[in-house]
């Protein structure tokens, strides 16, 4: 049986958010030693896109989105979507970490009556705003979100995480037409920007680019950052609540598997559980912060 993972930060309950850039690094890492263990534990999973978009997922859970772990459906909340569900080990992670639910539940990932499915369900997680699984659905739900919230007069924001693989989905530009159409200005959308998807490189199965000039094509506001350096994802995240009557997109450019030297850019590791070799190197790199 492979060791828990080492506890970085003690306890991410020990700070209060917003950290600074320097507390959400060492989150970040906490949250990548968090994926690494569950799909380790589990045996199934998606490591490469759970990895790419951990630095993303802890800005938000630990310095940008207002939200109560002790009052899950606070109506005035903020709304957070994992649109690319198969990554839902980050969402998990982060959830336990802000203290939603406790840490032990990590280690039941995808077991039978688990609040840990294999795609997450609103019904079972606590903080969990919205199931996911068919790509590209999870941000038209965000748009309604959006939308119901400027109807009712409420300040929440919503934040939907998208993948690039899953920006081939049709739905995601009818998304995007409507985004626009009713100046969601409470909506960002952030794109985990990897370059692979399920076995390949995105390139190879459908180009997708240029994001940045269809999305501004498609009458929103775009914003193009390093998804690994936090302290452009902060300024991003922040920025965008100075913006009206038009949506934002965050273009992260990103690397799947970031974190673990032998994941990092690979397509197998999209969906591959690590052996308890392989899991032991990437905790430890992960602990060291060699990457």
């Amino acid at each position: 049986m492979l060791p828990e993972p080492v506890i970085i930060t003690q306890s991410m309950l020990a700070f209060e958010p917003p950290l600074s850039i320097e507390q959400l690094e060492l989150a970040a890492r906490q949250i990548r030693q968090d994926i690494i263990f569950m799909i380790h534990t589990a045996g199934a999973g998606h490591p490469g896109g759970s990895l790419s978009a951990a630095d993303i997922v802890t800005a938000l859970y630990f310095r940008v989105m207002r939200v109560d772990p002790r009052n899950p459906q606070w109506p005035d909340r903020d709304r957070f979507i994992l649109s690319k569900g198969h990554a839902c080990p980050v969402w998990y992670a982060a959830l336990a970490e802000r203290g939603f639910f406790d840490r032990s539940h990590l280690a039941t990932l995808r077991r039978l009556d688990s609040i840990l499915q294999g795609h997450a369900d609103m019904r079972k997680t606590p903080g969990v705003d919205m199931t996911v699984g068919s790509l590209g659905q999870g941000f038209s739900v965000g748009i309604g979100m959006a939308l119901s919230g400027k109807l009712r007069h409420k300040d929440y924001h919503v934040y939907v995480i998208i993948g690039d693989g899953e920006s081939q989905e049709g739905a995601i530009w009818e998304a995007a037409m409507a985004g626009a159409k009713w100046g969601l200005d409470n909506l960002t959308v952030i794109l985990d920007n990897n370059g692979i998807q399920n076995d390949t490189f995105t390139r190879d199965v459908m180009p997708v680019e240029p994001l940045a000039e269809k999305w501004r094509a498609f009458r929103w506001n775009v914003i193009e950052i390093d998804g690994h350096n936090m302290q452009e994802i902060v300024l991003a995240l922040e920025s965008v609540k100075s913006i009206k009557d038009r949506p934002t997109i965050i273009i992260a450019g990103t690397v799947k598997g970031k974190g673990v030297s032998f994941m990092e850019n690979v397509p197998a590791w999209h969906g591959t559980a690590p052996d308890n070799e392989q899991a032991a190197i990437a905790l430890a790199e992960i602990a060291r912060g060699l990457r």
